[in-house]
């Protein structure tokens, strides 16, 4: 959950919102977020298994997804058309998803939930990690007047940095199970 990383987007997505109004939506988007993830906690492997899906592949492709989401936030495209959204009240997209809860964490909490010795372990992360988002969400505008723009900038750009490191290595891990695990011709 890269909640510092979108506090530029979210802030400009609520910009035109009144301030009362805002508090209400980042606990509406939060809650619904939050919802999302946990729906992937419990019935991510079921869906895994009626698609017929490996974890490895689920890891290769978390890792791409996530590697293009860092990229975009390592060099945004200035020139790049803006995304149409409801600038009256944001509901779901993009928010609570793909913000908040996208594919890379889905894949992410589809991959850990029940392959770690304890899944409430993996639970509880969860919910810790919310807990951290909603905190900065709730606090974005108080960010955003402490720090001047360039600076969330900075913020945004290394927290991109950081999500390509952890890319890199789901990808690379997805692969090592690939080629581990795959049946040899013989």
């Amino acid at each position: 959950m890269n909640s510092v990383g979108h506090i530029t987007a979210f802030l400009n997505l609520i910009s035109q919102i009144p301030q009362p109004k805002q508090r209400w939506i980042i606990l509406r988007e939060m809650l619904i977020a939050l919802l999302i993830m946990v729906f992937f906690f419990f019935f991510g492997n079921v869906l895994l298994a009626s698609l017929d899906v490996s974890h490895s592949t689920i890891q290769i492709s978390g890792g791409i997804v996530l590697f293009l989401i860092a990229i975009k936030m390592i060099s945004p495209q200035e020139d790049a058309p803006e995304e149409k959204f409801d600038k009256e009240d944001p509901f779901i997209v993009p928010l609570a998803t793909p913000m908040i809860a996208g594919p890379s964490i889905a894949a992410t909490i589809m991959l850990y939930a029940h392959t770690e010795e304890s899944s409430q372990k993996v639970l509880f992360g969860i919910l810790i990690a919310w807990v951290c988002s909603v905190s900065v969400f709730w606090f974005a505008l108080r960010f955003r007047k402490r720090m001047n723009a360039k600076a969330l900038i900075a913020a945004e750009r290394l927290m991109g940095l950081i999500l390509t490191l952890l890319s890199v290595e789901m990808f690379l891990k997805g692969l090592k199970i690939y080629i581990l695990l795959r049946p040899v011709a013989e």
